[in-house]
């Protein structure tokens, strides 16, 4: 009898929600039929014939294709288990890369296409993309994107209300700084630019890496698909949020702590912290996971000049990641420390009078349902409930990789546990932050199949 293969299963599941999320997207964000026309890849007639209610016609045969590509990959896997696995494993990774390209890559093309025939505001994000490239073109001018708002920039045209972001940049300085060489290349070749172009170029580069981050083929396709086809993060890879960008530094810190590359795993922490503070949940465990690395000694001199040689370790581990997040964020905080410290902190709190509102999946609808406040924008002390659940579960998650499993696969879920409920008793807990959750979660139950092993195989 033939084994039945689970990545079958996770591949037509993800597919299947991959699409349908999209063409959901697409009844609430239309693609108009002149604009479609202005692409000459079909003639209007076969756009009007492939016209549907639920999708546009370029997005109708990239599914088409998609779904023909699981049904290539599930018949592959039915009757090439007799195959040599290595071809069978390199067959299904290729149509893997083949599914993803075209849902992601060829979807998120079309989209930028549209946004340059329609305008800045329109088929994208508006913090991600839209206020990013403001940011951008601010520093290239010699102004603190902190301190300017973004009233007389594209970001005022997008969104219905409480458009309190105008008066902020939410995001940590390597965000823009990395796409400077990008904008001023594709400003003077094209005369437009699209952020999306460096979270795409990332997330390739995360698509080829994912493989190199589990040994046994099975788990290298099943973290591949759920990193590729993730289906809250693909979509905000689609639309130009930011946690693609974020969560590729996280993968490349993870691939350095496997391979023993440590000066690659500490740029690449330093460059996630200076990108969003959600990464920063990731200090504790990760310096637990430095001080318990070596092997324990029971010589009490010995354990002493141990925890002293240790201490210089860990110590020269840390020291990228601490020198490039500082180079990054340093220089804005002291060229305007307050408009940095509001922007950052205080507006994503709520102690600002332009604050974020409370909003998401989280503990805030229940602040709302009580009418603990009389408007979203009020201010309320989430802080207490943070502490409250998140201080407990800090201390109890670091004793356990301490003292039971100090390896990369905990550390990394460890993190996403306590990045989680942190989230969910927060001010808001946007779906984008569910997505950049599973992908670390997915990151943690793959990442060197439990073990930090420096021998792993290339996939």
């Amino acid at each position: 009898m033939k084994k039945r293969s689970f990545d079958v299963v996770l591949l037509f599941i993800l597919v299947v929600a991959r699409v349908r999320i999209d063409t959901v997207v697409g009844l609430v964000a239309p693609r108009p039929q002149e604009l479609l026309e202005k692409i000459p890849l079909l003639p209007a007639n076969s756009l009007r014939l492939l016209a549907d209610w639920l999708v546009d016609p370029y997005s109708l045969l990239i599914v088409t294709a998609t779904f023909a590509c699981l049904l290539l990959y599930i018949a592959l896997d039915w009757f090439g288990q007799e195959c040599d696995r290595e071809r069978l494993y390199r067959a299904k990774l290729a149509l893997i890369y083949v599914i993803v390209f075209l849902t992601i890559v060829v979807q998120a093309g079309l989209l930028i296409t549209l946004r340059h025939f329609q305008g800045p505001a329109s088929f994208t994000h508006d913090g991600g993309v839209i206020q990013t490239e403001e940011a951008t073109r601010y520093l290239l001018q010699g102004k603190n994107p902190y301190t300017e708002d973004y009233f007389d920039t594209p970001m005022a045209e997008w969104g219905v209300d409480l458009k309190t972001a105008l008066y902020h940049f939410p995001y940590l300085p390597w965000t823009f700084i990395s796409a400077v060489p990008f904008q001023l290349l594709a400003n003077a070749l094209f005369g437009w630019y699209d952020q999306r172009v460096v979270y795409l170029l990332l997330f390739v580069l995360m698509m080829w890496l994912a493989p190199k981050l589990t040994p046994e083929p099975t788990d290298k396709l099943c973290l591949t698909m759920i990193l590729g086809l993730n289906p809250i993060m693909g979509n905000d890879i689609l639309f130009g949020q930011n946690d693609s960008f974020v969560f590729f530094w996280v993968a490349l810190f993870t691939y350095g702590l496997l391979r023993h590359r440590w000066s690659l795993a500490g740029i690449s922490l330093g460059l996630a912290l200076a990108s969003k503070p959600t990464t920063w949940f990731l200090l504790p465990f990760f310096l637990v996971y430095l001080w318990s690395h070596n092997e324990k000694t029971e010589n009490k001199l010995a354990a002493m000049e141990s925890r002293s040689t240790k201490a210089m370790i860990c110590l020269k581990r840390c020291l990228p990641a601490a020198l490039v997040s500082a180079i990054l964020i340093l220089p804005f905080a002291l060229w305007d420390p307050r408009a940095m410290f509001d922007d950052v902190w205080r507006w994503s709190s709520g102690t600002i009078e332009t604050a974020y509102q409370m909003r998401g999946w989280g503990f805030a609808n229940i602040v709302l349902a009580l009418q603990l406040v009389q408007s979203r924008l009020d201010y309320f002390p989430f802080w207490i409930p943070e502490a409250i659940f998140g201080v407990p579960l800090l201390l109890a998650l670091l004793w356990r990789q301490l003292r039971r499993d100090n390896s990369v696969s905990a550390m990394l879920y460890s993190y996403t546990l306590f990045c989680f409920t942190f989230l969910f008793f927060s001010r808001f807990l946007n779906e984008n932050y569910i997505g950049y959750l599973l992908a670390c979660l997915a990151l943690g139950y793959y990442a060197g199949s439990g073990a930090a092993s420096p021998s792993l195989e290339c996939g």
